[in-house]
């Protein structure tokens, strides 16, 4: 990992236009904020991990990076190039960079196309100069460094199974040699033994191939092995921003503190002596999120400042930011 950034993200936000439930065709319609004022930087080869509750705007963030979904506001700058209002042409030069892992492994394959056309997609559309024969080498190579045998080359998505899937999704990623590659919860669907093995992959692939990685998940001890900082979410906003030693030792927000106070420990005596903080209440809706601190309602140190104040997304220590008053 390098300390020249690739990505920064600057005040990000996605609202969606939402038609109220009324049969009357003039009844108004309100902002759901997925996204609301989000900011980061990601360094050349290091993997930042985005959790957060279900809801809380994850995948609508990074599909806005992409442009795969339109930002509301907000600055994207790519390698020193702002995104912002590129063209359509501009977003398809960066696409052979920048790819995406989504979350369903079957879903996001193509049922009427075999693996090493799959594969061979992007090839096709961003190397318009490569003959079928080199292609076809370096599908059969990538299928190999992804744990494919070649032999599978001709086979259909419905042939495999979730884990393979996931590889061929991989693959097809990787085989235009991107610098990014964002990750939207590529394990969820899986079994927890072929978890580790895709975790692991990614893992290696990225020391090989030297790429940064945006990493969305919810389970905490995954993205605790594969990621350099964590980024945490809370109803589109974030809540903290931490290294990820200094994050899982020394939480400062007491949301990021709530969540690892669920996860799992693998010693018995220390699982029972355990005491989890639960929250209190449902999520808010993002049509209509509490003023203030979006975590105030549940929050066990609010005070009526919460209710009251934004509070902004400051640094506490080097590499530890936090958006509580608090903290």
């Amino acid at each position: 990992m390098s300390d020249a950034t690739i990505l920064s993200v600057r005040d990000m936000r996605v609202h969606f236009q939402v038609k109220a439930k009324s049969r009357l065709p003039w009844a108004p319609s309100r902002t759901l904020k997925a996204v609301d004022g989000v900011s980061f930087d990601l360094r050349a080869g290091e993997t930042l991990g985005v959790v957060g509750e279900s809801g809380c705007g994850k995948s609508t963030l990074s599909r806005a990076i992409l442009n795969l979904i339109p930002a509301t506001h907000g600055e994207i700058v790519w390698m020193g190039a702002k995104l912002t209002q590129a063209s359509a042409r501009e977003w398809h030069a960066v696409r052979a960079d920048v790819q995406m892992i989504f979350q369903d492994p079957l879903a996001s394959l193509d049922p009427r196309m075999t693996i090493g056309q799959i594969i061979a997609e992007p090839l096709t559309e961003h190397r318009p100069g490569m003959s079928r024969q080199d292609i076809d080498a370096r599908v059969r190579a990538m299928m190999t460094k992804v744990g494919l045998r070649e032999q599978m080359i001709n086979r259909y998505p419905h042939e495999f199974s979730g884990g393979q899937c996931q590889r061929v999704g991989i693959a097809r990623a990787l085989i235009v040699e991107p610098k990014l590659v964002v990750c939207d919860e590529p394990v969820s669907a899986l079994d927890v033994s072929i978890q580790a093995q895709i975790v692991n992959l990614l893992k290696a692939l990225q020391a090989e191939m030297k790429l940064s990685l945006i990493f969305i998940a919810h389970d905490l001890a995954v993205v605790r092995h594969i990621s350099d900082r964590v980024m945490v979410m809370y109803l589109g906003r974030v809540m903290e921003l931490a290294d990820k030693h200094a994050l899982y030792e020394t939480p400062r927000h007491p949301y990021t503190r709530a969540l690892l106070s669920a996860v799992p420990v693998p010693d018995p005596a220390i699982e029972r002596g355990k005491v989890v903080q639960i929250l209190s209440g449902d999520i808010p809706s993002p049509i209509d999120p509490p003023a203030g601190c979006v975590f105030h309602t549940r929050c066990p140190m609010a005070q009526a400042r919460c209710s009251q104040e934004v509070p902004e997304l400051r640094t506490l220590a080097q590499g530890v930011s936090a958006a509580c008053h608090f903290a």
